[in-house]
């Protein structure tokens, strides 16, 4: 059975992307997948070039690097949405220098309000050594506050180590 609202957790390169994709692919539900990387080298691109790859025609996207809240609106009942990642997009916040726990507020509210099924997927940051600088100490943390409370929210939580999939929290789909 497929949970309402799902949460994919795992570190740089563990294979939760593909993960979730083969989630929402394999429940046959209509799917949106909501881009939140911004491409600022070919690095990127490639990485970008890579995800889309493997998706199929079958996907609609829809670039919001900054906004989900008014995607996730638009979303009707019967339909998936896998949002990848929230790390990017909490990334991209920390960029405009905005403010993170209102940006925080806004997407808690709109998950909530969200008519489809979602599956988010976020990087786990808080693993490794402390930062050397403030920048990186306050995405640290942010991402931290940010993954707590959206497992909060999902009804199943999975964390991917080496693209096995373990669960945290619900059942596993």
């Amino acid at each position: 059975m497929l949970p309402r609202t799902t949460f994919a957790l795992g570190g740089a390169a563990s294979g939760k992307s593909e993960w979730a994709e083969g989630l929402v692919n394999s429940c046959g539900l209509p799917k949106t997948y909501l881009a939140t990387g911004r491409i600022w080298d070919d690095e990127v691109q490639e990485r970008v070039n890579k995800h889309q790859a493997r998706r199929d025609a079958g996907w609609r996207t829809v670039e919001c690097p900054l906004d989900l809240a008014e995607p996730l609106a638009k979303l009707p009942a019967g339909e998936i949405v896998l949002i990848d990642c929230a790390t990017m997009w909490l990334s991209n916040h920390l960029m405009e220098d905005s403010d993170l726990m209102a940006a925080q507020a806004q997407l808690l509210t709109a998950l909530r309000a969200c008519a489809a099924h979602w599956v988010i997927v976020s990087n786990e940051v808080g693993q490794g050594i402390v930062p050397d600088n403030a920048m990186a100490r306050q995405f640290r943390e942010a991402q931290g506050r940010l993954n707590i409370a959206l497992a909060a929210e999902a009804d199943t939580v999975v964390q991917v180590v080496v693209g096995l999939p373990q669960l945290l929290k619900g059942e596993m789909p």
